[in-house]
């Protein structure tokens, strides 16, 4: 049997897999500052947070916060906290992935903020201190969008209520990033993971 090969597109001196070429044309609305040596992997393409978004979450705890990015692919919002806050822990299970990331920090020039980790945020949460979590677990690739109602457990690797109930052991202060399609009566289930409930709050 031969070996599939990737298909590749060149834009602006770059190859970037046909599979993301959408992704591409929407390329600094994900990073203001790609053409300053930004990379990323096919996966980052569809994965990554939009800049403007990311810069939201990072708003709203501004200041002397600790922040642990439990799965920072390749760094939207580790960078964002990271101009924000005091200091980021960014942890990610693909080397790669932060290798990225660590590379686009530099971009913008906050790399001195963050500690980046690779590791399973699984293993390594136990052992954590912070202010505030922030999770983007993966949604299971662009497919994501084309279910009328998103359930927590098509996040990866693990079931939201899972995922949530690690990040509770380093803090109760948790921001997760899902689908605007998700399930709303399941995210407001989050809350009965604590004793007494955690406040939850959505926003679009």
């Amino acid at each position: 049997m031969g070996s599939k090969k990737r298909k590749l597109a060149i834009h602006g001196g770059r190859k970037v897999g046909r599979c993301v070429l959408k992704y591409y044309h929407q390329r600094y609305s994900l990073f203001s500052r790609y053409d300053e040596g930004i990379e990323m992997d096919d996966e980052g393409w569809f994965s990554v947070t939009p800049e403007a978004i990311a810069a939201t979450h990072a708003e709203r705890v501004s200041g002397s916060a600790v922040v642990v990015d439990g799965f920072c692919g390749v760094g939207g919002n580790t960078i964002q906290f990271a101009t924000k806050c005091s200091h980021v822990v960014a942890i990610d299970v693909d080397p790669r992935k932060v290798g990225f990331a660590a590379n686009n920090a530099k971009v913008y020039g906050v790399e001195d903020r963050i500690d980046f980790v690779v590791g399973d945020f699984f293993e390594i949460a136990p052992s954590l201190k912070a202010d505030v979590v922030f999770l983007s677990p993966p949604w299971g690739g662009p497919a994501y969008s084309t279910v009328e109602k998103f359930t927590l457990d098509f996040l990866k690797p693990l079931d939201g209520y899972s995922i949530f109930q690690v990040a509770q052991k380093i803090t109760p202060n948790i921001i997760m990033y899902l689908p605007r399609n998700v399930d709303l009566h399941q995210v407001e289930e989050l809350s009965w993971l604590s004793s007494p409930p955690l406040n939850v709050e959505c926003t679009d």
